[in-house]
């Protein structure tokens, strides 16, 4: 008896498929990270506030929660504050939606630390929680990773993550100066949590809502839509 190579041809045209797709987003993500290099890391300089501004406008924040607290969806993307890749995931993948899904509030997104790229990664993380300690942690996120230096160059100084803090509408920067200094064990917790998961690279993300089976793990998706799909199956 004759057996169709119909299912296994179609298995390889969606491999196929999916490779291209991680191709075109690959070049995008190199694209932007090229793009931005060399005018990033500048204290004297920080741009995107008002995109930034405009992307958040509306949305509750709460910590490092970007959304409406009672959203039946909570999407965990574990970062790298330095890392190129979760800038370009920044401005080209998780914009749509936060437009849409978290603006609706079908569903919100936890930052949550996962140091990979050095050191200065600490500081960084500690520095993003301290304002969302004054409800501008995403706001801080979004422009320090849109004024990013080059990885280990030694940009992140004390000025700089104060210059973006100031941009990000941070008001009280004693404050921020105090939490920042003790935020740095959450910034190792959060990676210690990424390491029980199993997630070794940045962004990772997660997912869990009332149709998901607890905490499911999503890796990298892609593309926003997979992020999308991801979302609506978990509710």
């Amino acid at each position: 008896m004759r057996v169709s190579a119909e299912p296994e041809r179609r298995q390889r045209l969606l491999q196929l498929a999916a490779g291209a797709a991680f191709l075109v987003l690959a070049v995008v993500l190199v694209l932007i990270v090229v793009n931005s290099g060399g005018s990033g890391g500048d204290a004297s300089n920080i741009g995107g506030k008002a995109e930034v501004n405009r992307l958040l406008s509306g949305i509750p924040q709460q910590g490092m929660a970007l959304g409406d607290p009672k959203a039946p969806v909570e999407l965990i993307e574990f970062g790298d504050l330095q890392c190129p890749v979760c800038a370009g995931y920044a401005e080209e993948i998780l914009p749509p939606i936060i437009e849409n899904q978290v603006k609706k509030g079908e569903a919100k997104i936890d930052f949550r630390n996962l140091v990979i790229i050095g050191e200065e990664s600490i500081p960084a993380g500690a520095a993003a929680l301290a304002a969302g300690e004054q409800k501008r942690g995403w706001n801080y996120l979004e422009l320090f990773y849109r004024n990013q230096g080059a990885e280990r160059s030694g940009y992140v100084t004390d000025e700089f993550m104060e210059a973006v803090a100031k941009a990000a509408g941070v008001k009280d920067l004693a404050k921020w100066n105090q939490d920042r200094k003790r935020l740095t064990g959450a910034v190792e917790e959060t990676t210690a949590e990424a390491g029980k998961l199993g997630f070794s690279g940045t962004p990772s993300f997660a997912v869990k809502g009332p149709g998901s089976k607890g905490l499911e793990l999503l890796g990298t998706p892609e593309s926003t839509g997979a992020l999308e799909e991801a979302i609506e199956d978990a509710a």
